[in-house]
């Protein structure tokens, strides 16, 4: 007779999981967030990392700060976020800039400014946002390109919290983020500007989450809406709550303001009269693909509407976030898609068809609905025929400051447009720090103001213009000049190094590993899709077009020696419980702009992560 007890049931081994060591963290504009200490890797040794690849133009990457927020703060003892902000536009290398953008967005961890793309090449990051998890022993153990990976991350940081407190690698305690001390103005990175039917102004406070009333002399505060917090509550000018609230139209005769609540994901109307605060369209979630694209309004998900105008008795909504035009009835109280197919890109034609890439102002005259394309860095119309037309601006990676005949002047991340009396319109072109102006007449771009601090609105007063002149905290007046001021002629392309490819066969492969405890979800067919196209379109002689497939052989043109491969990649998972009839589901989605030069022995494969690791 044996009378010891039984051997324990061992534990079960950890998930083996594919580990890289993760290179080093460099960034020649230093860390921000940190109180001036400077950070390596090594002093972060212990807790569980999550890079954020990012770049404060792209909404894609303002919607993953917000998917963190709520993964920071549970774990706030042992992950540290570091957002790597890893610049598209010329602009958004300048320090400077990069600091107003930290505390514009509310961003609430260390950020390391990496102008030259430094530790983007370094971790092979293709898109923003890309998101890299180190473990606490310096290892890379995921990478998730694009949005909707949180839950994946939380999961991840979970295990990694239970197998390294158990190995006794994982040090808790507070993290390295110290608040920059608050500035007291007046408006803080202001985004929008509306002349009211009193003559005073409304300017959406966004930092601040509020809406104020400025005098007729565009600085005296005559009332302030909203509590000031970031939340999503309807009620009076002081229990009210916006986050992060832009662009705004007059209705009901001027009685009422349609506001773009764009982190709720809401229209929201603000009664003029009583300060009184309630909700016209969005669920507070975010839209995604799948769901509903029309239907009533407080039952459709919307996402990160920008900016608002009233156009053809309908209220048009700049959806930056899907890359879309959407309209609100207000007599039906119905939302819709207006015009873009959720495609990133610069394509004309029918509304059904047309390409936008995060559509950030919107103007109406009688006959035209004028937008401001910002990703695109081009202005653009709707006409009343349903018809998308391109004025000024060539795609997603040409950007400037050229004045002269459209088809060759350039724009870089226009946020906002301003019907002028003569039927020509002013662009607040928010990264060149200017105002131009395009006439439809001549089909010229000059340039009205510059030395303006990221303009991203403009309003008509009589013979001046009011200039919401963001990252300098005020509305700055100008006279409308008769002639345009000069100056000299600048391009730019997208700085990311081009990768080389062979000419002929490439094969593509999207790799999507499905977090721990998820499987592809089959129950209605195809849980993946893969879309891709080519600038120039020559470029693809095989392989464009929209399939189920995450791998394709794609074949290149020999004679087209550069160009862009735009990928745009989605795939669907849910929790792999057998008992649970209703389980959880999650969309993963991302869109790439690789630039590709076809030389001799370049490579054959292009391998673009969207979850997991390529091994």
């Amino acid at each position: 007779m044996n009378d010891a007890a039984p051997a324990p049931t061992p534990a079960p081994a950890p998930r083996r999981r594919a580990r890289v060591r993760a290179p080093e963290l460099i960034g020649k504009g230093g860390w921000l967030n940190t109180g001036d200490k400077q950070y390596t890797l090594a002093d972060l040794r212990g807790r569980i990392v999550i890079l954020d690849f990012w770049t404060f133009c792209c909404i894609n990457c303002l919607h993953v700060l917000d998917e963190l927020r709520e993964l920071e703060e549970k774990h706030r003892d042992t992950v540290v976020v570091v957002g790597v902000h890893s610049p598209k536009f010329v602009h958004e290398a300048e320090h400077q800039a990069v600091v107003d953008a930290v505390e514009r967005y509310g961003v609430e961890h260390p950020v390391l400014d990496d102008p030259e793309l430094a530790t983007w090449k370094q971790y092979a990051v293709r898109a923003w946002p890309t998101l890299v998890v180190i473990d606490p022993e310096g290892y890379v153990v995921a990478q998730h390109a694009g949005e909707g990976h949180a839950h994946a991350i939380e999961r991840l940081v979970e295990e990694l919290e239970a197998e390294h407190e158990a190995k006794g690698t994982l040090r808790r305690g507070d993290g390295p983020y110290v608040p920059p001390e608050a500035e007291p103005t007046v408006l803080r990175f202001p985004g929008k500007a509306l002349l009211l039917p009193s003559g005073n102004f409304l300017v959406s406070d966004t930092t601040r989450h509020q809406l104020v009333e400025l005098a007729e002399d565009g600085e005296t505060v005559v009332r302030r809406i909203g509590s000031g917090t970031r939340g999503f509550a309807d009620g009076g000018p002081e229990t009210a709550a916006f986050s992060e609230p832009q662009g705004m139209a007059l209705v009901e005769d001027g009685a009422a303001v349609v506001v773009a609540d764009t982190v709720n994901h809401a229209l929201r109307r603000l009664d003029l009269g009583s300060g009184v605060v309630s909700t016209l369209a969005g669920t507070g979630r975010q839209w995604w693909q799948g769901s509903a694209t029309s239907g009533p309004a407080r039952e459709v998900d919307l996402s990160s509407p920008w900016d608002v105008a009233v156009f053809g008795g309908k209220v048009w909504i700049a959806m930056a976030g899907v890359h879309q035009l959407w309209t609100y009835d207000p007599v039906t109280e119905t939302v819709a898609v207006g015009a873009g197919t959720t495609n990133e890109g610069l394509v004309d034609g029918p509304v059904a068809e047309a390409w936008f890439a995060q559509p950030s102002g919107l103007a109406a005259t009688e006959d035209r609905l004028w937008l401001a394309d910002s990703e695109t860095s081009a202005l653009r119309w709707v006409d009343r025929d349903g018809h998308v037309h391109t004025a000024v601006g060539t795609g997603l990676f040409d950007f400037g400051h050229r004045d002269g005949a459209a088809e060759q002047a350039l724009l870089q991340h226009p946020l906002g447009v301003t019907a002028l009396p003569d039927g020509s319109v002013a662009v607040a072109d928010t990264y060149n720090h200017a105002l131009r102006r395009y006439d439809p007449a001549t089909g010229e771009v000059t340039t009205l103001a510059t030395d303006l601090r990221e303009p991203s609105d403009a309003v008509l007063v009589g013979e001046d213009i009011l200039v919401v002149e963001s990252a300098r905290h005020r509305l700055t007046r100008l006279r409308l000049p008769e002639e345009a001021v000069r100056v000299a002629a600048v391009a730019h392309r997208t700085q990311r190094a081009a990768t080389e490819v062979g000419p002929g066969r490439l094969r593509l492969d999207v790799i999507f590993q499905a977090p721990a405890g998820q499987k592809l979800d089959t129950r209605y067919g195809p849980s993946t899709r893969l879309l891709v196209s080519s600038t120039p379109p020559e470029l693809l002689l095989a392989g464009e077009g929209a399939d189920t497939d995450l791998s394709r052989e794609l074949e290149l043109n020999p004679s087209v020696t550069e160009g862009v491969l735009h990928v745009s990649a989605m795939a669907a998972s849910c929790d792999d419980d057998p008992a649970n009839e209703y389980p959880a589901c999650h969309v993963h989605q991302q869109d790439w702009g690789v630039p590709v030069r076809v030389v001799q022995g370049g490579v054959e494969r292009l391998p673009l992560v969207l979850a997991g690791m390529d091994e």
